[in-house]
């Protein structure tokens, strides 16, 4: 080839060297970005915390185990709604911790108006640490303008509950709905083929049937009443309500409500659900006097805990060194392969599981699950890591958290401990395989399918052609054989015979007290009582805590730290009509893309659908 002329060689030098300046002037200018932001919302000289303040926990959106992974630039550019918004569950129960003995914070307000989900297993955690609040004789203030029944479990722990005068309680109960598509399909002329082990394996009812089966209509019964009982009973304790008074409240609303005009703050208060109703101004005026300080704004003097938390941890986190408990956080779908925070996958969990192992100082490890399951192959692979960790010594204790059922029991099950906190649902110990044919659609629709293959199975696998009798053969074999294997290795865990694991198991769903007294569990606690049962097995004393993790890079944390500092502001808003059509699309939208990550090689799943009630 010949060489490009001289002309052609200086243009394209000056050209690269273009390239090159306008490359380096984006970075500079991408990196005075994150300066200007870092120093606007995070840097500068810290104020100073008050002499005198409460402690205000006001979380948005969901309290959480682990966040979920989220584009850095989209979290940081987008316009998530305040209900997408994440807080870590340990960071809640933490800065309640430390303000507990810091004597200058008097009282704790939890202002729940940005609150939209925490769970009764979660709450029940927290409240621990609110109880050890309030012990040293500091008072807690609930406040917010309407409470739901989530917010309101939480908002009892408090002794005074503050609502509006145009707000409310809003109590129903617990339940399980589900949407039955068996006329839907049959009318689209699709066929589904399910393969399941378990006798009460629900999870295929929707797509076979029009309503829920009797079967399981009665298993779920047993455990929303279960769960429903613990909410109840923890409302009327803190409320000192004479037992009963919640359902009656509930039964007997309309009555109540016209009792009071109609108004259901009134009506809340009548029934002790409540202790003042206030305004704004009002409210903020009582805790001017609770708290006895008032900032510059003329507001009660507060502390945001993510602000108090971030001032009263180190600037640099130290090395936790020898005897170390590594708590791994199991949450989400379990799906095959590498999955971010938020999913379970196979491959990325066993990884974190054995590099935490290999830590040095490192004894123990708790996994924490809160999981309704998934792929069969990510759960062997998980459960393969944590023989291997047991293998060289180290015990491991399983926390269950809102769920751990099916693939999450799975993961548990060979644990050396499992710790389920009350409200748990576990078990659903099933198989599952289920796939849809199109043949009949397509002969509706004049298109026909023809061919030759070199094998009776050749083609088999075509949703365009009727299933292939040898096909479902093997399906249900490898179903009958997973489901032997999984009843199995729960026997072997648990120290129970194969027949009395199948007793409890055929994918019933168990409630935690329930699964304590088949044998499913070892103890009902919450995550730091099973940090101590793992500290205990590894005879470490003076131990320390480390949360593992999966790597990120700086500049991923950074943009997160952004992203959650600018959510904690408040400082986004949706109009009303984007609010309502994306509630309204949202669990379409969720089941279309829990459909399409399942990744399982052989479609094989151990999943609970009901325990999406509380997961």
């Amino acid at each position: 080839m010949s060489k490009p002329s001289l002309l052609r060689r200086i243009f394209s030098g000056i050209w690269n060297g273009i390239t090159r300046v306008r490359l380096a002037l984006s970075n500079l200018l991408f990196l005075a970005m994150l300066a200007i932001i870092y120093f606007v919302y995070i840097g500068g000289t810290p104020e100073p915390l008050p002499d005198k303040a409460a402690l205000l926990l006001g979380p948005g959106g969901s309290i959480v185990d682990q966040k979920s992974f989220v584009e850095p630039l989209e979290a940081l550019l987008g316009n998530p709604r305040p209900e997408d918004q994440e807080v870590l569950l340990r960071d809640v129960i933490e800065a309640i911790e430390t303000a507990t003995d810091d004597p200058g914070i008097n009282s704790m307000v939890m202002d729940l108006n940005h609150l939209s989900s925490v769970g009764i297993s979660k709450t029940q955690e927290i409240a621990r640490a609110i109880e050890s609040f309030k012990e040293t004789g500091k008072p807690v203030i609930a406040v917010a303008d309407y409470y739901d029944q989530d917010k309101y479990l939480l908002a009892s722990y408090a002794d005074t509950i503050i609502a509006h005068p145009y707000g409310g309680v809003a109590l129903e109960g617990f339940s399980s709905y589900h949407n039955y598509f068996r006329e839907a399909l049959e009318k689209l002329s699709v066929s589904m083929h399910v393969f399941k082990a378990g006798e009460h394996k629900s999870i295929a009812e929707p797509i076979l049937r029009d309503d829920m089966s009797p079967e399981e209509k009665e298993i779920s019964a047993r455990w929303l009443q279960s769960i429903w009982s613990q909410y109840t009973q923890v409302v009327e304790q803190q409320r000192e309500l004479a037992p009963g008074s919640v359902d009656a409240y509930i039964n007997n609303y309309v009555d109540r409500l016209n009792a009071q005009g109609g108004d259901t703050a009134k009506a809340a208060l009548e029934a002790g659900l409540v202790d003042k109703l206030m305004g704004r101004s009002q409210a903020n005026e009582y805790l001017i006097d609770l708290v006895g300080a008032s900032n510059e704004d003329d507001l009660f003097e507060a502390v945001e805990y993510a602000r108090y938390l971030s001032r009263k941890r180190p600037l640099i986190p130290q090395s936790p060194g020898g005897n170390t408990v590594a708590v791994v956080t199991a949450q989400g779908n379990m799906l095959n392969g590498e999955q971010p925070p938020g999913r379970i996958g196979g491959d990325s969990l066993a990884r974190l599981i054995r590099s935490a192992a290999e830590e040095e100082g490192v004894g123990a490890i708790v996994l924490r699950i809160n999981s309704g399951g998934g792929s069969v192959f990510a759960s062997e692979v998980i459960r393969q890591a944590i023989l291997h960790v047991k293998e060289k010594g180290l015990p491991v204790v399983a926390s269950m958290g809102s769920v751990a059922a099916s693939g999450g029991y799975y993961i548990a099950a060979q644990t050396d401990q499992i710790w389920a906190t009350p409200a748990t649902i576990t078990g659903s110990i099933g198989v599952i395989a289920a796939f849809p044919t199109l043949e009949r659609l397509f002969d509706k629709l004049g298109v026909h399918t023809d061919g030759v293959g070199t094998t009776d199975l050749a083609g088999s696998l075509r949703v365009d052609r009727p299933l292939n009798p040898q096909i479902a053969a093997s399906i249900t074999s490898s179903v009958e054989n997973t489901y032997r294997g999984f009843v199995g290795l729960v026997a072997k865990g648990r120290d129970m015979t194969p027949e009395a694991v199948d007793n409890v198991a055929q994918g019933r769903v168990w409630s935690a007290p329930d699964a304590l007294e088949h044998g499913l569990v070892d103890n009902l606690g919450h995550l730091s009582d099973a940090i101590e049962a793992a500290a205990e097995l590894a005879g470490l004393d003076n131990f320390k805590v480390r949360y593992v993790g999966l790597p990120v890079s700086p500049r991923d944390l950074l943009m997160q730290q952004l992203a959650d500092r600018v959510g904690s502001l408040h400082l986004w808003s949706a109009s009303s009509t984007v609010t309502v059509l994306s509630s309204f699309v949202q669990p379409v939208v969720s089941l279309a893309e829990e459909m399409g990550s399942l990744n399982d090689p052989a479609n094989l799943y151990l999943q609970c659908l009901s325990c999406k009630v509380f997961d």
